[in-house]
């Protein structure tokens, strides 16, 4: 009986009715996940993997999300970048060096635009516009707000030339080292007291230490663009440097029992060096000092911000020569 036969083929189909997703129903349902870019044959990926790992690709990092910039060639959001208008606008207004300065398409201007509109004309400033998920991409998913900065590398300042410095100036040379100061608005905070009380430069090591960033560079209010901030990789042999100079090496030590307004050698070359505000100046590094001093403060605050510690003693250092 016609419809009864179980021979294969001997039955038609009922069509499918047309519609949104009838006839095309096969050809929506793809041909599965697309494949891995180091395991597709006519990839670059996929001729970069190393013979020995054969399911990993040379050009991506473990654990790195697919669609990432790349740390070559392409700018990812971090130490160098200030995002965000009001962010942008007090840089600008710092005086931080732009290497280059975004603008999304299409950002709603308010106040704070017009205004960085108007600073970026007036000192010649180019902005580049760029689409918000280039934006989104270049500061690596940040609150941008539509408006980016990129700062140039800092360019560190050679030991040997502020020691040089120092030991020609005049009356007496002022130089400032950083012992494990890693927060990068106690660095910028530093750089700026140094530039006001006539310090010759600033010193900090290579490890754990911050770094002059986009954070330093704002805090210092522009001042990281004159006074030179060398890195050295050995902070001890930099002091036993500047103690054979003719420098008094002076240490910031809340214990000790010297005033910083009056220790031995305050109005010759002075070496000052300031530690963290938790664990202060390192065992080396104290040993390596001539004097240790502190700042009378009341017993009820244990100690106080490496910043303002650093301001006081620049200042009583300054006071005390006149």
């Amino acid at each position: 009986m016609a419809g009864n036969s179980q021979r294969r083929g001997a039955t038609k189909k009922q069509s499918t009715p047309a519609g949104s997703g009838g006839r095309v129903r096969r050809g929506l349902e793809g041909k599965g996940p697309t494949p891995k870019a180091e395991d597709r044959p006519y990839h670059k990926a996929y001729r970069k993997r190393r013979p020995d790992e054969p399911g990993k690709s040379s050009s991506r990092a473990k654990g790195s999300r697919q669609g990432a910039p790349r740390k070559s060639g392409t700018a990812t959001a971090g130490a160098d970048w200030v995002i965000g208008r009001n962010a942008v606008l007090e840089a600008l207004q710092a005086g931080l060096p732009v290497k280059r300065a975004y603008v999304a398409e299409g950002s709603e201007r308010d106040a704070r635009l017009r205004d960085i509109f108007a600073f970026a004309a007036d000192h010649g400033i180019p902005l580049l516009a760029a689409t918000r998920p280039e934006l989104d991409r270049l500061t690596g998913g940040g609150v941008h707000q539509g408006v980016a900065l990129q700062l140039p590398e800092f360019e560190y300042a050679d030991p040997e030339d502020v020691l040089a410095d120092a030991i020609h100036a005049e009356p007496a040379g002022l130089v400032v080292a950083l012992d494990s100061i890693t927060d990068p608005r106690n660095l910028g905070a530093i750089v700026r007291s140094a530039a006001a009380f006539g310090a010759q430069g600033v010193i900090i090591p290579e490890r754990r230490s911050a770094h002059m960033t986009a954070a330093a560079w704002k805090t210092s209010a522009g001042a990281a663009a004159r006074v030179p901030v060398a890195q050295v990789t050995n902070l001890n042999r930099v002091l036993k440097q500047y103690a054979d100079a003719g420098f008094t090496v002076v240490g910031l030590a809340g214990e000790a029992e010297t005033d910083v307004a009056g220790f031995p050698g305050i109005d010759g070359p002075v070496l000052l060096v300031v530690g963290s505000e938790g664990e202060g100046l390192a065992r080396l590094v104290r040993e390596n000092c001539d004097v240790l001093t502190s700042i009378p403060i009341g017993s009820a605050v244990e100690s106080l911000n490496a910043s303002v510690a650093a301001a006081i003693a620049l200042y009583e250092i300054t006071r005390s020569r006149g």
